[in-house]
């Protein structure tokens, strides 16, 4: 396994970035684009994600780590609320919104996985 030196080799940043990059694509057109309040919430809530996976990792206490994974991972649930509201409004079409929530869901795996191997490293101390 690849040691992790930084946070920007932790792959639920990677997919995170990827997702943070669609979002702002996303919200440049249209309608989205003159809603200001959902179209910063939903990028506030997107780098919010990228943000707390580098602070933890910063930390470098695998506690701290955790509890920032946590709170990336109620982000995404923010984002993928978000997009209903988005695709019931008619600003983004289903296969923008399936792409969307799909690598949502990813980084939501990725994060639990990390969460789960973190913690099980936390019970062994």
């Amino acid at each position: 396994m690849t040691k992790v030196k930084k946070f920007e080799d932790v792959i639920a940043w990677q997919k995170v970035r990827e997702l943070v990059k669609m979002v702002y694509e996303m919200t440049r057109k249209g309608d989205f684009a003159k809603d200001f309040s959902l179209k910063d919430q939903i990028r506030r809530a997107a780098v919010s994600v990228m943000s707390n996976i580098a602070e933890g990792f910063s930390r470098q206490t695998d506690k701290e780590f955790v509890q920032f994974r946590y709170i990336a991972k109620g982000s995404i649930s923010e984002i993928q609320s978000q997009l209903y509201v988005a695709f019931d409004l008619g600003y983004v079409e289903v296969q923008e919104f399936n792409k969307a929530y799909e690598l949502s869901s990813e980084v939501v795996r990725l994060l639990t996985g990390l969460i789960r191997y973190l913690q099980e490293g936390l019970a062994s101390d």
